[in-house]
């Protein structure tokens, strides 16, 4: 049966929320384990065949300690699972045919700017710092952490290589969780860590890609009831799955049909998106105006979103028309893109895959 009144349902979450509070309370009470104990639990849920189980380990523990975040066996088999898929515990992980999708990518976007090939050519034929020509160097990459500092030097020191990229660096995600640099570049503040470098640096070392990968998986609270949708925000967004669902409910209530991809406004811009556009349709009947609606939405990216009115009022109305609860978690429904992608995958396919492996370090701790 449907909770219809408002006030009576705000009381449940309330009291709720309470019992929430208290679990947390006695949870707090409990002692955490030494970070011996974590760094030799850590070792033993590892895959065997990985060299230096020990550093992988003392990073790991370093990282849960210095966020604060539990190491339970669900949290430590979550970074263990991201971290296999990913790049089965390697720091500069190598990619099948880097060198051919690099100077492709080089070639797209001077083809963009109509730069003929003769001229990139060229460009890439000049000596870099370290001696060798760009040519050169790109013919031999095959890992992003060495992509990426050949196009840092080519922007810094080509001058066609700032008219051909501007300050765009292709790399967008490195280390060994595949951790995307400009979530580390915004947390750069909160690194603990004495560098010489840049952040860009450190996310393709093993301390600071587990560190900024741990923290982009786990640092942040979200009401789900499986893993599972927490490792489809790591690839697609914080709260991908918990948007995801609100579109399901929005496109239900509207009658618009929306994608599912966790993207409720068209970040960097005023436009309204089709999201925005299916919601304002409901302004009426939500008792809410253009901008409300707005502002709701730009809270997507945190756990206030579900404490609007709108989050509420659509649920409500979505849940009137199917006449049964409906889910709070979706996997999103996204396509993979990259240069580095030959196969047809989606967010969905990476959440099962790690779920799969999450699932199997659960069973080995639970033996433990």
């Amino acid at each position: 049966m449907l909770i219809q009144n408002r006030s009576v349902r705000r009381c449940l979450l309330l009291f709720a929320a309470l019992l929430t509070v208290a679990g947390c309370a006695q949870h707090a009470q409990i002692p955490q384990p030494h970070p011996k104990e974590v760094r030799a639990k850590i070792v033993r849920l590892m895959p065997a065949e990985i060299p230096d189980r020990n550093g992988w380990a003392t990073d790991i523990q370093s990282a849960f300690s210095t966020l604060d975040i539990p190491p339970t066996d669900e949290n430590l088999c979550a970074v263990l699972a991201v971290t296999v898929q990913e790049s089965t515990f390697q720091a500069a992980p190598p990619v099948p045919g880097l060198a051919k999708i690099a100077r492709e990518e080089i070639y797209r976007r001077a083809a963009r700017l109509h730069v003929p090939r003769f001229v990139v050519d060229t460009a890439l034929r000049l000596e870099s710092p370290d001696g060798q020509s760009y040519d050169k160097r790109l013919s031999k990459v095959r890992t992003e952490k060495e992509l990426s500092a050949i196009f840092d030097d080519f922007l810094n020191v080509v001058p066609l290589g700032s008219q051909l990229f501007g300050k765009f660096n292709p790399v967008r995600t490195g280390g060994p969780m595949q951790v995307s640099i400009a979530f580390a570049e915004a947390r750069a503040r909160d690194y603990p860590y004495a560098r010489e470098g840049t952040i860009r640096d450190e996310v393709f070392s093993r301390r600071g890609g587990m560190y900024f990968g741990i923290a982009h998986l786990l640092d942040y609270p979200a009401n789900y009831s499986r893993p599972l949708y927490r490792f489809a925000d790591f690839n697609a967004g914080w709260y991908a799955s918990r948007n995801a669902a609100f579109q399901q409910a929005l496109s239900l209530a509207s009658g618009i049909e929306l994608a599912l991809d966790g993207d409720l406004i068209i970040h960097g811009s005023r436009k309204a998106g089709s999201t925005e556009l299916a919601a304002r349709s409901l302004g009426k009947r939500l008792r809410m105006s253009d901008s409300a609606i707005r502002r709701a939405l730009e809270k997507g990216d945190s756990l206030e979103f579900e404490e609007t009115r709108l989050y509420e009022r659509v649920f409500d109305l979505a849940e009137q028309i199917e006449g049964k609860p409906m889910p709070r978690e979706v996997l999103p429904g996204i396509k993979l893109k990259s240069p580095k992608i030959t196969r047809n995958l989606t967010t969905a396919w990476f959440a099962q895959r790690v779920d799969e492996r999450h699932r199997r370090c659960m069973a080995r701790a639970a033996q433990l």
